[in-house]
C-alpha cells in the first residue's frame, strides 16, 4: 500500500491554500505526459497503470498521516495546518474521473498518457505519486523493450535486484522489466507479488565455499540436479566449461541434463564460442550458453554482431536502473478549470522553451490507421469536439499540417479507469499486458524503424492555443 503521504510538501500547501480560498472543490483538469523519448528512442512503453489503481482505490489520510501533519511547525513556529484543514483532509475520499492509455502500449512524448479530472484539491494531492510511479515504470518498461528487441527472441532473464533503486524500486522495476519483455526474474518477492516466473542457479560464493571447482559443482548436481546451470567464470572459464561437462556425464548418467553455463565476465563473444565448441564436441548441444556481466541493448547488439553463441542473456544493473537514461521527464499540468459559472477556463504554462509550453483543454488521443498500420496521433479536446475530416498540427518544429483523410481507422487511447472513485477499468494479469506490450513494440518497430512518429494537435485545439499563447 502506497501512503497518501508519498507526495511533495508543496502540494500539501497549495491544497491548503485552495482549501481556505474556498477553491478546492472547484473541478479541474490535469493531464501527466512526457517530454522527451528515453534512452534516445522514438517511442516509450506506457506501464505503472495497474499500481496507480491500486494507490488510488486505497488513497485517504489516516490518524497516523494527520497526526504527522499536525506537528509539522512552520517558521515562525506556529503549525502548518489548521486542526480544520486537517479534519477536512481525515474525511476526504477520491473522487475524480481518470482516463489512461492502457499498460503496455506505445506512446510519444506531449501525449497524455494519464487525464485527471475532478475537484481541484484532489488532482493537487495525487499528483506526486502518480508521477513517481508512471516516470519509473514506463522508463524501466520501455528500457527492457529495447532489451528484448537486440536480444531477437532470446530469453532475457532480469537479474537486477541488488542493484535497484531500494526495495520498492526492485519490485517496481521487476514488474515493469517483465512487461517490456523478460521472461522472468531473479527477485523472489517480485514473483510471489506479480506472478513472474523466477531463475537462478547459484554465485561464485557456492564454488569458493568447496575445496576446488569440481567439488563444488558435483555438490551443486547432487542438490539440484533438475536446475543445473553451472557458473563457470570463478577461476578459469574454459575449465570451467570443462568440469561442467563432466558433470553433465554424470547427469546424464542419473537421467537429468546440464541445462546451461553461465558466464559472466571476460570477452563474451570469445569465451561463448568456445564454450559452445566445448560443449557440442562433447555432445551437449541443447546445454545453453547464458550470460550476464553489465549487458544492455547496445552491449547484446554487439555480441550478436560478434557471432557470440550466447542463448540465454541475463541483464541487470543497466536495465533496472536505466542506467543510460536514469529519468523519464514526465510533468503533471493543469490544462482547465471553472470557473464560478460552471464555464472551462483553460489554461496553459508559457516558457522561452517551445517544448515546456504546456496544452490547454481536455485532451484525448486520437491514433489513426492505415492498412492496419498506424499512421499518426492527434491530440484533440473533448469540448472543442473533432470535425469528420480533421486536419493536424504537427508538434514538430516547424510545425506542418497535416490531413488525416484517407486512414481507414481509428482508436481513441485514453480509456476509463476511474468514475466518480469508483474504479471502472477491468483489472488485467501481467501477462495480458506483457503480451499486449511485445506485440505492439515489435510492430512499431518492424513499420517505423527509427523514424520519429508523428503526433499533434488538431487544428482547431492548436489554433486555441496559439490566441491563448497571444493573450498571455
Amino acid at each position: 500500500m502506497i501512503s497518501s503521504l508519498l507526495t511533495d510538501f508543496y502540494q500539501l500547501t497549495m491544497a491548503y491554500g485552495y482549501w481556505k480560498l474556498g477553491l478546492h472543490e472547484r473541478e479541474a483538469t490535469f493531464h501527466l505526459i512526457y517530454r522527451k523519448h528515453p534512452f534516445q528512442g522514438n517511442y516509450a512503453l506506457t506501464c505503472g497503470l495497474a499500481t496507480v489503481i491500486d494507490f488510488l482505490n486505497q488513497w485517504h489520510f489516516d490518524e497516523s498521516d494527520l497526526t504527522y501533519l499536525r506537528g509539522l511547525g512552520a517558521p515562525d513556529g506556529q503549525p502548518y495546518f489548521s486542526s480544520e484543514f486537517l479534519d477536512y483532509l481525515k474525511h476526504l475520499r477520491f473522487t475524480c474521473d481518470i482516463d489512461a492509455i492502457p499498460e503496455g502500449t506505445i506512446a510519444f512524448a506531449n501525449e497524455p498518457l494519464v487525464r485527471i479530472k475532478g475537484p481541484l484539491i484532489q488532482g493537487q494531492l495525487i499528483e506526486s505519486a502518480l508521477l513517481n510511479t508512471i516516470n519509473f515504470q514506463t522508463l524501466i518498461a520501455t528500457k527492457a523493450s529495447r532489451v528484448y528487441l537486440a536480444a531477437e527472441g532470446d530469453p532475457v532473464f532480469e537479474f537486477g535486484l541488488r542493484r535497484s533503486q531500494g526495495p520498492d524500486g526492485a519490485l517496481s522495476a521487476s514488474r515493469a522489466a517483465y512487461i517490456g519483455g523478460c521472461v522472468g526474474t531473479s527477485n523472489v518477492l517480485a514473483g510471489k507479488t506479480y506472478d513472474i516466473p523466477v531463475k537462478g542457479t547459484h554465485a561464485h560464493s557456492w564454488v569458493t565455499a568447496f575445496p576446488d571447482e569440481m567439488a563444488a559443482f558435483s555438490a551443486y548436481a547432487s542438490v539440484m540436479p533438475h536446475n543445473c546451470t553451472l557458473l563457470v567464470d570463478t577461476f578459469n572459464t574454459l575449465d570451467g566449461v570443462k568440469h561442467a561437462i563432466e558433470i553433465g556425464n554424470q547427469l546424464r548418467q542419473q537421467g537429468e541434463e546440464l541445462l546451461g553455463v553461465r558466464l559472466d565476465s571476460g570477452d563474451l563473444a570469445d569465451l561463448s564460442i568456445k564454450a559452445r565448441q566445448l560443449l557440442d564436441n562433447a555432445g551437449f548441444t541443447n546445454t545453453q550458453i547464458v550470460a550476464s556481466n553489465s549487458l544492455d541493448e547496445y552491449v547484446i547488439r554487439q555480441l550478436k554482431e560478434q557471432g557470440a553463441q550466447i542463448s540465454v542473456w541475463g541483464v541487470g544493473t543497466n536495465l533496472m536502473t536505466a542506467y543510460d537514461h536514469p529519468a523519464l521527464d514526465g510533468v503533471y499540468k493543469l490544462s482547465a478549470i471553472r470557473d464560478e459559472q460552471g464555464q472551462w477556463i483553460y489554461k496553459l504554462k508559457l516558457s522561452e522553451q517551445a517544448v515546456k509550453i504546456s496544452n490547454p483543454g481536455i485532451h484525448q488521443i486520437r491514433r489513426f490507421f492505415k492498412n492496419n498500420q498506424p499512421t499518426l496521433d492527434m491530440m484533440y479536446d473533448t469540448e472543442l469536439g473533432v470535425p469528420e475530416s480533421p486536419d493536424i498540427i504537427s508538434f514538430g518544429i516547424p510545425p506542418v499540417e497535416i490531413h488525416t483523410k484517407g486512414n481507414d481507422t481509428f482508436t481513441d487511447l485514453l480509456v476509463p479507469i476511474f468514475r466518480k472513485g469508483h474504479s471502472v477499468y477491468p483489472q488485467e494479469s501481467i501477462h495480458k499486458i506483457r503480451e499486449r506490450a511485445i506485440q505492439q513494440v515489435t510492430h512499431f518497430v518492424t513499420t517505423q524503424g527509427n523514424r520519429p512518429f508523428t503526433v499533434g494537435l488538431e487544428k482547431n485545439l492548436y489554433q486555441l492555443k496559439q490566441t491563448l499563447i497571444g493573450l498571455l
